[in-house]
C-alpha cells in the first residue's frame, strides 16, 4: 500500500495510530487493518489526504483490537526539507506503539541532498519518529527502513522502553542514526537489530539512567556517547551487544573546544567486535565537519568508565584509543579482560592513550596504556 502524507500538523496528528501498530487498548480483541485508501486516500504524491486519515483514525479508535500495516513517507525531497520530523508525538503519557508495523521513510531520493557535513547552512531532513516529552512510553516490535534522517529521536522522555526494533538503512546513507536519546531518563533499549549509515544508538547530553542490552549493530558508526559540548551524561550501561563491520564500537566523543560538563558512570560489558574499525574509543577532539579549527582542549570531565570482557577483531592497528582532554584528563578508566586482535596480518593490535588515567585487570590484548 502506498500513500502520500503532507507535513502539516493536522495530518501528523491523524497519523498517530493509523495503519500500523498502535491502538492496543485490548490485546485480546481481534486486530484489524485500516487502509487509508479505502477512506478516500489517493497515493498520487499531490493529494492532501487529511480527511482520509481522519476518517480512518475515527474508525480505528472504535475498534478494540487496533490496527496494523505499513506507512510510507513521501519520496519527494521538496516535501521533507527543513523539518525535523515525519511523525511526532508530544506531551503524551502511557503511549504504546507495537504490533509489527513498518515505517518506510523512502529516504533514497533525499540522501544525495544531505550535505550537512560540509555545508553549515544545510537544511535538515526529517527524523522518521520523534518523541518529545513522551513519558511512560513503550515502543516494541516495529520496523523502520530507509529513514531520511534519524530513525527514532527521543527528547525529554521519562521511563521509556524500546525493544524488538528492526532498523535498516544502507551503510552510506547520511545521518540515518538508529536511535537518538537526549535529555531523557530511565531509558531501556534491548533485543534489537540496527543497521544504519550513522550511529546505531547515540546518547546526547542531559541523559541519565540508560540501559542497552542485546543489541546488534552493523553497519553503522557504533554506539556513541556524544557529541557533547556541555552538560552531562551519567549512568549508562551497554551489555551483551555485538558490532559487525562498524566504523566504531563503543565510543565516547566530546567536542573541542567545549563548555564544562561530565560523562560518568558508564559501563561497556560483554561486547563482541567483528571487523570493527575502532572497537574502543574515547575522542575528546571530536569534530564532525570538514571546516573545524585546530584541536583545542575539551572541558568535559570523563570519569568512572568501565570496559569489561570485550573481544573480537579490529580493522585498524589501534584497537583501543583513549584520546582524552589535556585540561580534564579521563579519570578512573577501567579495562578488564580485553581481547582484540588486529586483522592486518600477524602484527598485534595496539592501544594508544592520551591523558587517560585508570587501571587494567585480567587479560589485556592489546597491552594497556593507561596511566596509574
Amino acid at each position: 500500500m502506498s500513500l502520500f502524507i503532507k507535513s502539516s500538523s493536522m495530518v501528523i496528528k491523524c497519523v498517530w495510530l493509523l495503519l500500523l501498530v498502535l491502538l492496543i487498548n485490548n490485546v485480546q480483541a481481534q486486530m484489524k487493518t485500516f487502509n487509508v485508501n479505502q477512506y478516500g486516500g489517493v497515493a498520487d504524491g499531490k493529494t492532501d489526504n487529511s480527511k482520509a486519515f481522519t476518517d480512518a483514525w475515527n474508525q480505528a479508535c472504535q475498534n478494540n483490537g487496533g490496527g496494523v500495516g505499513t506507512l510510507l513517507a513521501s519520496s519527494e525531497y521538496q516535501y521533507s526539507v527543513g523539518i525535523d520530523h515525519w511523525i511526532v508525538f508530544r506531551y503524551i503519557d502511557n503511549l504504546v506503539i507495537s504490533g509489527g508495523g513498518t515505517f518506510d521513510g523512502q529516504g533514497a531520493s533525499s540522501w544525495p541532498y544531505n550535505d550537512c557535513r560540509k555545508n553549515p547552512q544545510c537544511k535538515a531532513l526529517p527524523a522518521s519518529l520523534r518523541f518529545d516529552f513522551a513519558n511512560n512510553t513503550k515502543i516494541d516490535n516495529i520496523t523502520l527502513i530507509n529513514s531520511k534522517n534519524t530513525n527514532i529521536h527521543l527528547f525529554a522522555g521519562l521511563n521509556v522502553i524500546i525493544s524488538n526494533i528492526n532498523i535498516s538503512a544502507p551503510a552510506d546513507s547520511p545521518n540515518t542514526d538508529g536511535i537518538k536519546v537526549g535529555s531523557s531518563s530511565i531509558v531501556q533499549i534491548y533485543d534489537s537489530v540496527i543497521s544504519t549509515g550513522d550511529d546505531c544508538i547515540a546518547f546526547l547530553p542531559e541523559s541519565t539512567n540508560l540501559n542497552v542490552t542485546n543489541v546488534h549493530c552493523g553497519p553503522g558508526h557504533g554506539i556513541s556517547v556524544g557529541s557533547i559540548s556541555s552538560n552531562s551524561i551519567t549512568g549508562l550501561n551497554v551489555r551483551n551487544c555485538s558490532f559487525v563491520g562498524t566504523q566504531n564500537g563503543v565510543r565516547i566523543k566530546t567536542k573541542s573546544p567545549s563548555q564544562p560538563g561530565t560523562v560518568a558512570q558508564v559501563t561497556f560489558e560483554n561486547i563482541e567486535m567483528d571487523k570493527v574499525d575502532n572497537p574502543i574509543i574515547i575522542d575528546q577532539q571530536y569534530c564532525a565537519s570538514s571546516g573545524c579549527s585546530p584541536p583545542k582542549t575539551s572541558e568535559i570531565q570523563i570519569t568512572d568508565v568501565k570496559y569489561n570482557n570485550i573481544w573480537g577483531t579490529s580493522n585498524t592497528k589501534i584497537a583501543v584509543l583513549l584520546k582524552c582532554s589535556e585540561n580534564k584528563p579521563c579519570q578512573n578508566i577501567e579495562l578488564r579482560d580485553i581481547n582484540l586482535n588486529y586483522r592486518g596480518g600477524n602484527k598485534p593490535a595496539k592501544a594508544s592513550c592520551l591523558n587517560a588515567k585508570g587501571a587494567a585487570y585480567g587479560k589485556q590484548n592489546p597491552a594497556s596504556c593507561l596511566q596509574s
